[in-house]
């Protein structure tokens, strides 16, 4: 379904959101230019006002299953760990969640509200191959693309509308392109900012359109929960509503500074932009990825110093060959600590040198959860993040063992990248104290 808010720039934008004057659903609607050919795109012109288009894909993995097996067509499917292990929901198609399972539940929970669903394990080769398909589909009609996920992206538009049409029609060629790729559907958000997109590509789903014009986006914001904006987890979201701040209209009638007295000036901040509309309109920029982290779940409650030892090492060397992959250098290492309870603790610290090295990541992590005064307790997940990119791109040419380093990860990435990472054996055998 597409919907668009109607604009006087754009006469035939859609016409309702819940709340809203005047919507009009156009389910259904011819689809524009979907029997062209993938190819290069046009160049977009950069005179244009900022027009940002988030895609996501519906249900991903889920809907590649059902696509690949026609006989789970119509059928609750969750992808994830198993009954009866540990582990969580990866994602889940749209008949699972009637039954209220969603990602990151319990998989037990997920087996608890819905037992007849087909439980699947998580086909990641297949599913990156699809994801390479929905890129490329999306790099025919624009050259600037942003993947921030294996099923989502931000596309930068502006200038699309002399070449493909007005948005509504930008919006659906994506669609169709994808469509064409992959077989599978995407839900499509357009906006003049990448905050508006992404909650107007989540705002119709599955298989929707949602467009906002610049004049219209603080009428789409208000009506919405507080909890649709980004980063307003359920305990800010709990301190909100008491409050008395339930929907995005009422946040903005409080001023910044009092926002930022009752929730602090991170998070004052963050509420005070988002509910007037401010977000970034840059695509393709490495520095809006705010962090690149890795996450491990346990099959069994893990009290062992080694084996969480190990689990870290091997995370470290995931973390800094994607950053290294990004040209990324972060400041901030971050570990996050499931314990058996589900009680979940975060503990942090910043660098006074960016970097990009497994070994940096690793001994910081390890230090980390040394002083955290969790070693010993049952650790359920265990997770390692950098973040705080540095704007500064050249090396510490006075510090030669990082030298060293740093060509060794780069033969190291090198192998990696033609022969897979298994070539080189368990990390704790390539990364020494």
């Amino acid at each position: 379904m597409a919907y668009q808010i109607e604009s006087p720039a754009h006469a035939g934008f859609f016409r309702s959101l819940p709340h809203l004057p005047r919507l009009t659903s156009r389910r259904g609607a011819a689809r524009i230019g979907a029997n062209q050919p993938l190819g290069k795109p046009m160049p977009v012109s950069t005179q244009s006002e900022p027009l940002v288009m988030h895609v996501d894909m519906d249900a991903f993995f889920a809907a590649v299953e059902q696509r690949d097996h026609p006989e789970l067509a119509g059928r609750a499917v969750v992808i994830g760990a198993q009954p009866g292990h540990r582990g969580v929901v990866s994602t889940c198609s749209y008949e699972a969640r009637r039954f209220g399972v969603h990602s990151a539940m319990p998989i037990n929970e997920a087996y608890r509200r819905c037992p007849d669903a087909v439980y699947l394990k998580p086909d990641m080769s297949r599913y990156t191959a699809e994801s390479q398909r929905v890129m490329a589909a999306l790099e025919a009609l624009s050259p600037t693309v942003e993947p921030v996920s294996i099923d989502e992206a931000y596309v930068d538009i502006a200038g699309l509308e002399r070449l493909v049409g007005p948005p509504d029609a930008i919006g659906r060629r994506a669609k169709d392109l994808i469509h064409t790729a992959t077989g599978l559907t995407a839900s499509v958000g357009i906006a003049p900012n990448r905050l508006v997109a992404k909650i107007a590509s989540d705002f119709d789903k599955p298989d929707g359109l949602t467009i906002v014009p610049a004049e219209r986006v603080l009428d789409f914001l208000a009506p919405l929960p507080v909890s649709a904006l980004r980063g307003v987890g359920p305990k800010l979201v709990e301190r909100l509503e008491r409050a008395g701040i339930r929907r995005v209209e009422q946040l903005r009638r409080f001023a910044l500074d009092d926002l930022r007295h009752r929730f602090g000036d991170t998070a004052g901040t963050l509420l005070h932009r988002q509910s007037h509309g401010i977000g970034s309109t840059r695509v393709g920029d490495s520095e809006e990825r705010r962090s690149i982290s890795k996450e491990y779940t346990f099959g069994h409650d893990e009290r062992d110093p080694e084996r969480l030892r190990a689990v870290l090492r091997e995370q470290a060397d995931t973390v800094a060959r994607r950053a290294r992959k990004h040209g990324l250098r972060g400041r901030c290492v971050q570990l996050k600590i499931r314990l058996e309870n589900f009680e979940t603790h975060t503990r942090r610290h910043t660098l006074a040198t960016p970097t990009d090295l497994a070994n940096a990541l690793f001994h910081e992590a390890w230090r980390l959860l040394e002083s955290s005064g969790f070693l010993g307790r049952p650790v359920r997940l265990i997770g390692l993040g950098l973040s705080e990119w540095s704007e500064d791109g050249q090396l510490d040419l006075f510090a030669p063992a990082d030298a060293r380093q740093r060509r060794l990860a780069a033969a190291s990435d090198a192998i990696v990248e033609r022969f897979g990472k298994e070539v080189l054996g368990p990390t704790r055998k390539r990364n020494k104290d």
